[in-house]
Parts: C-alpha cells; structure tokens; sequence
C-alpha cells in the first residue's frame, strides 16, 4: 500500500502549543520505506534501539523478497506442499488480511501476490504487462485458496501465493506502539513510510497535527492537516508507486478481478483510526469500494473517520471526519495548505 500522510513539524504550526524540547528521533530505512520513531517524553535511546530492532524482526518474518522470511517460504513451497507452520504474529498478519479480504469480498486480497509481483511498481522501468499474463495472474488470485487454523496456512493449490504488504505496516506500527507503551512512553509518534500512528498526545496535552499530503504534489504540500490523539493516520493513492504510459497514469491499488488498477473516481483515501492495523486494511479496501461503498462501510463501524478524495480534487467526509480538520490558517508555513 502507499502511505502517504506527512507529519508537521510543531515548529511550522501555529496554534499547536508549547513547543516541546529536545525529543529525540531515529530514521532508517525498513520494510521497503524510510522508518522514523520520534519520542517526546523520553529521551532514552534504548528504547529506539528496541523499536527498530522489533521492525527488523517483522520484516524477516513478513517480507515478501527476503529469501529467509516466513512469506518468501510460502510462496515458494514445494509442489504438493499445501500445509505450513508459521509464527504466531505471522498467522496474526495473515488473519488481519483475510478478515480484510471477507469484509470487502475480495476487492481487498492478501493473494494478490501474482498481479504485484507482475506489475513490479517498485522496479526501475515498470511497463503495462501483457494481456495474456495479466489474465493468468489474475485466474490465480482468490483468498478463499488460503484458511488458517491456529498458526498453520493451508493453501487449496500449488499456484496461490500471498502479499501482506497491504497490510504488514500497519500491524507493526501497532506493535511498536504496545513496545513503547511497556516502556513507559505516552508521547510519540510512529511513522513507518508515511503510515503514522500518534502514541497519546504531546507532552503538554496539546494534539498531534498530521498532514495529509496533496497528490501529485511536492511532499512538503498537504491537501489538509488534522488533529490527532492517540489515533493512526493511513492513506492510499494513486500517485506514488505508479508510472504513465501512452499517457495514462497506472497505480498499485490493482483490481483482483480485472489485474487492472482501479478507476472508481478516486485519487486519495485516507482512515482515522485507533488501530494502524486497520487504517491499513480500511484505506486500500475503501478506496477498491470506491466513495459510496467505503463511506457506508466507514460509518458502520464505531470510532473509524474516513477522508475521500476524488479525481476533481474534491475531499468528501464520512460523519465526524470534518471535525479533525485543522482551518487552514492555523497550519501556515506549508506549501499550498489549503
């Protein structure tokens, strides 16, 4: 998934507060995407040292590529090897995705490994594949191929392969936010590759501001900015692991049932959420439901605020979702904040 909200920084905000001193912040980049944990109330390094060494550990489980990861096994099983064991978070990732995958009855598919691993966004010169082998990908998408009881993974075929990228961020923002919590930290924020996940609220009571970055734009421009307690902020588009062809923009968020990427009148959804985990779940599979469906799927669950972006620039909200939104006259100093 791409993640795509931007955090302000307090010193370029108006109205946010005392200014907090000397937080101390770590990046490095992980899970394909630049990692930055920044702690207010805390200026122990050890407890960044134990962050980063908890998103090494999910990596080597959930990687996609990495060759000694649980997933790269799954994938690359021996023919006739239907049955696995896996770790205990790994199958929890796993659940996470084929709860995703029942909810929005497969426009959100953790067996969408195929059509990824074919249109290779992330490669140096990414082409529109061919008709044939977009099809064949396709014929081997399907979650219901996949059940999980307790940590072992069966697959119904030798051909199904998972992808839990979509998915794999926001459960490990959560984990590191439980880290933290055992550490004694009640003000942070976790920012894995855009996908941030606010610990409480800074020191001082004030909220965290987030900024919702303007598509196609420069990372410093934000289409909006929010107030945020104790909540995730996750966003998918259309306007970062993409490339234009014959003048036509192709985007990652792919349609299992076409192998296409999505055209629904969408460019941005973005899910306010107590848990990462399901900010990440939310904002592919709302914006594969596109604006009606997800706005309705948003609004029947409790404490879930969703921010639709279409084609036109409009920002359309589900209930309560407005009421975050920062006036742009508090947020001066960024580019093109309104």
């Amino acid at each position: 998934m791409i993640l795509i909200t931007a955090v302000l920084s307090a010193a370029c905000l108006a109205g946010c507060g005392k200014r907090v001193s000397d937080p101390v912040s770590r990046s490095s980049f992980l899970l394909n995407t630049f990692v930055t944990v920044t702690l207010y109330d805390s200026q122990d390094e050890d407890i960044l040292d134990g962050c980063f060494a908890l998103c090494q550990e999910y990596e080597d489980l959930l990687s996609r590529t990495k060759e000694t990861s649980e997933v790269y096994k799954l994938n690359h099983r021996a023919a006739g090897e239907r049955s696995l064991q896996v770790s205990e978070k790994t199958a929890e990732v796993i659940e996470k995705g084929l709860e995703y995958s029942r909810i929005s009855e497969g426009a959100f598919d953790i067996t969408i490994e195929p059509l990824s691993s074919l249109w290779n966004f992330t490669g140096k010169d990414p082409h529109v594949p061919p008709e044939t082998a977009v099809r064949e990908a396709r014929e081997r998408v399907g979650y219901q191929k996949v059940s999980l009881e307790g940590n072992m993974v069966t697959f119904a075929d030798d051909d199904t392969t998972i992808d839990l990228g979509a998915i794999a961020k926001g459960f490990i923002a959560d984990e590191m936010k439980d880290y933290l919590l055992e550490e004694g930290v009640e003000s942070a924020i976790v920012n894995l590759g855009g996908n941030v996940l606010c610990v409480g609220s800074r020191p001082d009571g004030a909220p965290f501001r987030i900024g919702i970055q303007r598509p196609f734009a420069d990372r410093n421009e934000v289409a909006g900015a929010l107030d945020i307690h104790d909540m995730s902020v996750v966003s998918s588009g259309v306007y970062e692991r993409h490339f234009v062809e014959n003048g036509v923009n192709y985007h990652h968020l792919l349609n299992p049932r076409t192998g296409y990427p999505y055209e629904n009148g969408l460019i941005q959804v973005t899910i306010i959420s107590p848990y990462s985990v399901d900010g990440d779940g939310l904002s592919t599979t709302c914006f594969a439901l596109g604006l009606e469906e997800g706005s309705r799927l948003i609004e029947s669950m409790e404490n879930v605020y969703g921010i639709f972006m279409t084609e036109d620039g409009g920002m359309h909200y589900t209930e309560g979702a407005e009421a975050l939104m920062i006036p742009p006259e508090e947020y001066g100093g960024m580019k093109n904040g309104a």
